[in-house]
């Protein structure tokens, strides 16, 4: 019988058209009704999974051979949206607003390509041409109730249109409650979703009912099935003694865990030998629950459909039940447990010349913590006596870790791999959910030890099997994106500073070299961040593609099959290749072999979901924990800058937004290539990683949002300037900007002019718009095509306005060159005049250089002092009110 890949493999070659199903039985020689059925009810399945389209005539066909492209829709709250493709060599398409189609956040769409923009016409932009499967089923809002009818507004602000809700479907809901509703028909057109209250979570302001809303609003499952319990209440408490058979028996060894104070799922336990030979022995021992949570079981099935574990801030959403992640699974320490085994010999250069990989059975010696093991292997640290004396039989053996450790880590930042230093914190709430405090979490000798030593298990196992070729789970983290990897190293010869590479590629080495030289530098923060954005994610796929951030050739997920399912899915194949002395039967290579996309894509998208979880729930309690503060004043360092505003980050990694429109002081630019805003007429320049004081100003609990204000920060001085704006980029593009009518001075993006702006004046450049509300081609009246400001500016010479007006074309074209910097000519080199001579027509460009111009031109980030252009140099009064009077 066919199946779904050799249908699609057929409709994606070069020389098919589409068939009706009719043609496809005649081609696959179906034989018999029954085989006839099946291939029918197949092609419905991939119709209605958007994998094959049916068209008007009944034929069948793949979505890329008919111009269109499945993927995933990623919706902005804003309305707009972005649609994934499934295929990853595909680039994003952007989605309008009216070009949704009812579709919503997460969902599967089939999209068409309409059109290009941006530079090269490498921006894509398209429309939803149809919705192939729901992602939301059920939503999570606050309820209004309007007594005939009422209204659920949904706490993911993605979703634009708010829930009409019948009233014989309210289920005793009453305003300001939390609901879950299922979706009984989705939006079309103007018309708005509706459904039906299924689960009322608690009024909004009830203690514990913020965090219950984001696990129902993320679909995180709580509770475990009945038949997934009873599985794991058949787990054993203890080891029995024919499970011994065929594993190695390191119970006589000292090996320990180290984890954090209130870890219960206890997966990893590792010990370190100094050989005779001077080179060190590592064990890495991690929990076998795959002997335990057999493939096609309920355990397994839960396990796959969870994915991960997810820690929010008051509670843990565990992938396994406590009966088996904290209970038999777990490696406590003085009992017996199951275990596979990675065993390393390291050399002093920190290279691996053997290794072994193999089940076992383990007995730790100790329980130990971050904290304890950092009080001893820290030569600054100052231990108590209790400590030392209750650890001193262990004490070198911590001590050889710290020296393997050290050694592991300092061959990996010789082969390059990138080590990104940023602080994480931890929200400590009562038991009511309410914070009470947010402690930063460090990063010390301790936590190195055991992140070195994973790291060296997980590129050992997955280089070992990769060359076993076997079907296999790997982690990955491809090369950054060409595109935003030229932009980063664009800004930070801002700085002084160059990354070698070649074209729109670099190897991380040099990266982590540009790392350690700013190492301490005020543009620390700023060159990591952008850095990091600059990255990819990493994921999980079948094969194995390197790992881009840790210069890794192969790497997977070994270490933590409690709370990770790759790792759990890796764990079993390496016990039945083990088992089959190093290979696997053909059937089962096979079976393997097709699931492992599947898997790879299910756990890269449950870990996408449970950190924008965790994000979350992070974010409401840093806000909850921000309320009562307003009016304190904080110091802290600007985290990013965007056209908007800019967010400041404090000491307690609290983060809120300066608003563009509270910076009072001035009218400021947002210059991309330098991430940085510019004041007009102080030249005051804010950017990532400035040191800042700043004032609670405002807090939004429901909207996550924090905003603060700068302290000391002056108001603009009244009616000097009126904003009109009119960024320019690298080519000297003039881009549009906001219209104001005022008397007084007029500050554009490109420099100022003294002139009577009593009329309506457009800032736009390079081609022009409407010039005192008339036509850009100067068809009427005196305007110039080339606007009034912004063609030409930039650090090289201006360009041409063109030509002025057909008909009295006294004033000629404006704006061409106008306060381009160096190199701008005068006269007609800046901006033509009409075809007849005109009075005008020469005086429209200058070198005129305005700050942002300076800045933009020569990169550096503190520019000179804004220059003002004299009256003398800009047109007479008179002549601009007597064109009004035109």
């Amino acid at each position: 019988m066919v199946t779904k890949q050799e249908l699609l493999e057929f409709m994606r070659e070069t020389a098919y058209k589409p068939m009706t199903v009719q043609e496809l039985e005649s081609h696959y020689g179906v034989d018999g009704a029954e085989e006839f059925k099946e291939l029918v009810k197949l092609l419905n399945e991939m119709e209605h999974e958007g994998e094959i389209l049916r068209t008007r005539t009944d034929r069948y066909g793949v979505p890329e051979r008919m111009n269109l492209v499945r993927g995933r829709l990623h919706a902005h709250p804003k309305g707009f949206g972005f649609l994934i493709p499934d295929d990853r060599d595909h680039p994003d398409i952007y989605i309008h607003l009216n070009d949704m189609k009812g579709a919503m956040q997460n969902d599967t769409v089939l999209g068409r390509v309409t059109g290009r923009s941006g530079p090269n016409g490498t921006k894509l932009e398209g429309e939803v041409v149809r919705v192939v499967k729901r992602a939301n089923t059920q939503v999570v809002g606050t309820f209004d109730s309007h007594e005939t009818y009422g209204f659920v507004l949904p706490d993911d602000k993605r979703i634009q249109k708010d829930i009409f809700i019948p009233r014989e479907k309210f289920m005793g809901a009453v305003s300001g409650q939390k609901v879950v509703v299922n979706l009984v028909s989705f939006p079309d057109g103007r018309a708005a979703a509706e459904g039906e209250i299924v689960e009322i979570l608690g009024h909004k302001d009830d203690p514990g009912v913020d965090i219950l809303s984001i696990i129902r609003k993320f679909g995180l499952p709580e509770a475990f099935p009945p038949e997934v319990m009873e599985e794991a209440e058949a787990a054993p408490d203890t080891i029995r003694e024919e499970e011994l058979v065929g594993r190695r028996d390191l119970r006589g060894r000292t090996i320990v865990t180290i984890d954090g104070e209130d870890a219960k799922d206890l997966d990893d336990a590792v010990d370190v030998q100094r050989l005779e030979n001077g080179n060190y022995l590592l064990g890495v021992h991690i929990a076998d629950v795959g002997y335990y949570v057999k493939e096609g079981s309920a355990l397994d099935r839960e396990a796959f459909n969870r994915g991960t574990s997810v820690y929010l801030v008051d509670r843990v959403i565990p992938m396994l039940p406590h009966r088996l992640s904290n209970g038999i699974c777990s490696l406590h320490p003085r009992v017996d447990r199951l275990t596979l085994s990675c065993e390393m010999e390291i050399d002093a250069t920190g290279k691996v010349v053997r290794h072994d990989i193999f089940p076992s059975v383990i007995k730790t010696v100790e329980r130990m913590t971050y904290k304890n093991v950092r009080l001893l292997v820290d030569e600054e640290a100052e231990p108590e006596p209790e400590l030392l004396e209750r650890y001193k039989e262990l004490l070198p053996f911590f001590r050889q870790m710290r020296d393997l450790a050290l050694i592991l880590r300092e061959k990996r930042m010789r082969r390059g791999a990138i080590d990104f230093d940023f602080s994480e914190s931890k929200v400590i709430v009562d038991e009511e959910g309410k914070p009470i405090d947010i402690v930063k979490r460090p990063r010390t000798i301790a936590e190195q030890m055991i992140e070195e030593f994973m790291l060296a298990a997980n590129e050992t196992v997955a280089e070992h099997f990769h060359w076993l070729k076997v079907p296999f789970l790997y982690r990955i983290h491809e090369d950054p994106d060409g595109e935003k990897l030229l932009h980063f190293m664009q800004f930070i010869t801002n700085f002084g500073y160059v990354v070698k590479g070649k074209g729109n590629t670099v190897h991380p080495r040099a990266l982590q070299s540009l790392l350690e030289e700013i190492k301490g530098a005020k543009e620390e923060t700023v060159i990591s961040t952008v850095m990091l954005r600059s990255m990819k994610q990493a994921r999980y796929d079948a094969e194995s593609l390197g790992h881009f951030g840790l210069a890794a050739e192969y790497y997977s997920h070994f270490t933590s099959p409690i709370r990770r399912y790759p790792d759990l899915v890796i764990h079993r194949v390496m016990r039945e290749v083990i088992d089959n002395g190093g290979a696997l039967p053909e059937h089962r290579q096979d079976y393997l072999a097709s699931r492992m996309p599947d898997i790879a894509q299910q756990s890269s998208e449950r870990e996408r979901l449970a950190v924008d979880a965790e994000r979350e729930t992070d974010a409401l309690k840093k806000a909850e924990y921000m309320v009562d503060k307003i009016g304190e004043e904080f110091e802290g360092i600007i985290s990013s800058v965007t056209s908007f505003g800019m967010f400041i980050e404090l000491e307690n990694t609290i983060e809120g937004l300066v608003r563009l429109s509270d910076l009072s002081d001035d009218y400021y630019h947002f210059h991309e290539m330098q991430l940085a805003l510019i004041g007009e007429r102080t030249a005051r320049v804010f950017r990532i990683g400035d040191e800042v004081k700043v004032r609670v100003a405002r807090v939004n609990v429901d909207e996550r949002n924090i905003d603060f204000e700068l302290v000391d920060m002056k108001s603009r001085a009244g009616g000097k300037a009126n904003f009109i704006r009119g960024d320019a980029d690298a080519i000297g593009r003039g881009a549009g900007g906001r219209t104001k009518r005022s008397r007084g001075k007029v500050i554009a993006a490109e420099g100022t002019q003294e002139r009577n702006a009593r009329g309506t004046r457009n800032a736009a450049g390079d081609g022009g718009t409407d010039f005192w509300g008339f036509k850009p081609s100067g068809e009427k009246r005196r305007s110039g095509s080339g606007g009034s400001a912004g063609g030409g500016a930039g650090a090289g010479p201006g360009k041409r306005g063109g030509p002025g007006g057909k008909k009295k074309p006294r004033t000629g074209g404006f704006g061409g060159g106008f306060a381009a910097g160096p190199g701008s000519g005068k006269g007609k080199s800046a901006g033509g005049g009409g075809k007849k001579k005109g009075k005008n027509g020469p005086r429209a460009g200058g070198p005129r250089t305005s700050a942002l111009l300076a800045v933009e031109a020569s990169g550096e980030l503190t520019p000179p002092r804004f220059e003002t252009t004299s009256a003398a140099d800009a047109p007479k009064k008179k002549r601009w009110k007597k064109k009004r009077k035109d």
